[in-house]
């Protein structure tokens, strides 16, 4: 082992970035003064049903619209025990505003009724409340929130009670008719009673077994019909034609031609890359567009992934999470559909090699105008050091800061005690839990607590920016314009803040802020003051400023 590591150390790139291991990043572990004392059960058995090592997952939305984000977390459950299964509890937290979060989950009307995965919200309905969608191995369930705290199960209603094996998915206007049609990525087919025999009988070790032991699944895409109610046009719109092994889901419109499209993260078959054509119908140009696999034409373990313009150049590139001795992988959207492999380059390739990372984030933690990479990192195998030597179960999560000329550098070891945990990480969130300016995190942990991760950086000006789903919002100061999506779905298993978030350094005002909304309209604003929460209205301008907390 230590000799093939040492042969890939002189293969790699060597980056000396001056000054970028002086970093200001910083999380502190604020878990436990937080109130989130949430520990999520995977039903762990002798059996090794695979869904015990695939959750949990967890997202942020305000699903009360006090202006603070909240906390959702999904718990898995058991398939080998009925007593273990009844301990399982999803979880919602609301966002007090001073730090820390309330367990309102009975009063909620949110049940745990299967194994669960993970979760997306977005205002289904129009109605001005967000809902709630949760994934599980098994029917998923559609929560309506009702505005009054509470939520109604509408699943049967609704029609989108998927009942296959279900990971990631996300919300989105996928034919601009004005209301968020449903996405829905599947993993593979497994049996509930029983799991094929992975490992070595005669020395009584047994594994959890490979995905490519099972069939592939096709992802479910549901058309919202408005009136609460959704349609399967899986098959109408293309996407059901493809099966693979769904697990991480990111809409972004990736050639400019104002259509979102949807990125799946495959794992051990190639991704997928969904364009949109319009009118609901999809062609897969994975291949082509140069993110369907590696360089070295084989496919990666893909996990969690996330779409931002890391480099500065107005276009979404995308980042995927894969297996250990795989690397990471880094996509930079050159134009014209297409993407180079970035990961050797970039510096992201040897710095993640020894690690099966799952959830991933873009974010600018420093507020210095440029995004790093937060990934949470966890093994499969609960027995790892005998399926391979010098393997861990637990592993630390890694912090990418964004070094400039389209490099980063690993900080994780000196980005604060948030980041020295070791943990069999899966979910991955990036949210402003203070309303400070500034982007926090939580991390949730198969079988494991979650980690709620203060963000304590030394930090610059910034802007956060509340708009509908769909919209793509641009920002110039200081010189620089900045791009982000407004998305329901990414990560692994999971949804960040839905405002997003702009870095802006040492800026005094954002001299521009331009929304393209789902319908084209092109909106323009003017000397927007920084350090402060905007909501803006298609055709209304800003309509509510609120001041960080500081």
């Amino acid at each position: 082992m230590k000799r093939l590591v040492a042969a890939i150390a002189l293969a790699m790139p060597v980056f000396v970035v001056t000054g970028a291991a002086q970093t200001t990043v910083r999380f502190t572990d604020i878990t436990r003064e937080s109130g989130v004392s949430f520990h999520h059960v995977n039903g762990a058995s002798p059996d090794k049903h695979l869904v015990e090592t695939m959750g949990s997952g967890g997202l942020f939305f305000d699903y009360d619209n006090d202006g603070w984000i909240d906390l959702f977390l999904v718990d898995g459950g058991s398939l080998a025990d009925a007593r273990v299964a009844s301990q399982a509890k999803h979880r919602l937290y609301r966002n007090r505003g001073n730090g820390t979060f309330e367990d309102v989950t009975a009063k909620s009307g949110i049940r745990h009724r299967d194994y669960g995965m993970g979760a997306c919200a977005g205002d289904y309905d129009n109605d001005g409340w967000i809902d709630l969608y949760v994934t599980n191995f098994g029917p998923n369930a559609l929560y309506r929130n009702r505005g009054d705290g509470s939520f109604t199960d509408v699943t049967a209603f609704a029609h989108v009670g998927e009942p296959r094996w279900s990971a990631s998915c996300a919300f989105a206007d996928l034919d601009k008719d004005g209301d968020l049609d449903l996405f829905v990525v599947n993993y593979v087919d497994a049996d509930r009673q029983k799991t094929p025999y992975c490992g070595n009988a005669k020395l009584a070790q047994r594994f959890y077994c490979h995905p490519l032991n099972y069939p592939s699944l096709p992802n479910t895409l549901y058309r919202n019909d408005g009136r609460g109610v959704f349609t399967d046009v899986s098959a109408a719109s293309g996407i059901g034609a493809h099966r693979g092994n769904g697990l991480g889901v990111v809409v972004t419109d990736y050639d400019g031609d104002r259509w979102p499209d949807v990125f799946v993260a495959n794992d051990s078959v190639a991704n997928f890359l969904f364009r949109n054509t319009g009118k609901l119908r999809f062609v897969e140009t994975a291949l082509g567009a140069g993110v369907a696999v590696a360089t070295d034409g084989k496919a990666r373990a893909g996990m969690g992934v996330d779409a931002g313009d890391y480099d500065g150049d107005g276009r979404e590139d995308v980042v995927v999470t894969n297996l250990d001795f795989e690397t990471h992988s880094l996509f930079r959207n050159v134009g014209d559909g297409l993407f180079e492999y970035t990961t050797r380059t970039s510096g992201l390739g040897f710095a993640t090699l020894p690690f099966v990372g799952f959830g991933v984030a873009f974010l600018d933690a420093d507020n210095d105008m440029q995004l790093d990479i937060a990934i949470a990192n966890g093994h499969i195998m609960d027995n790892a050091p005998v399926y391979r030597s010098g393997t861990t179960y637990a592993q630390r999560n890694l912090f990418f800061r964004n070094a400039g000329s389209k490099r980063f550098v690993e900080i994780g070891r000196n980005a604060g005690d948030g980041f020295a945990l070791e943990k069999v990480s899966r979910g991955l969130v990036a949210g402003d839990i203070d309303n400070d300016g500034d982007l926090d995190l939580v991390v949730t942990n198969n079988g494991q607590s979650a980690d709620v991760l203060r963000n304590d950086s030394v930090r610059g000006n910034s802007l956060l920016v509340r708009a509908a789903i769909g919209a793509r919002v641009r920002v110039t100061a200081g010189g620089q314009t900045q791009v982000r999506d407004v998305r329901a779905g990414s990560s692994y298993l999971g949804q960040n803040d839905l405002r997003v978030h702009f870095g802006l350094g040492h800026a005094a005002m954002a001299d521009r802020v331009e929304v393209t909304w789902p319908s084209e309209r092109v909106e323009v604003l003017s000397t927007v003051a920084v350090n402060q929460i905007v909501t803006i209205h298609e055709g209304r301008g800003i309509v509510s400023r609120v001041p960080f907390v500081r």
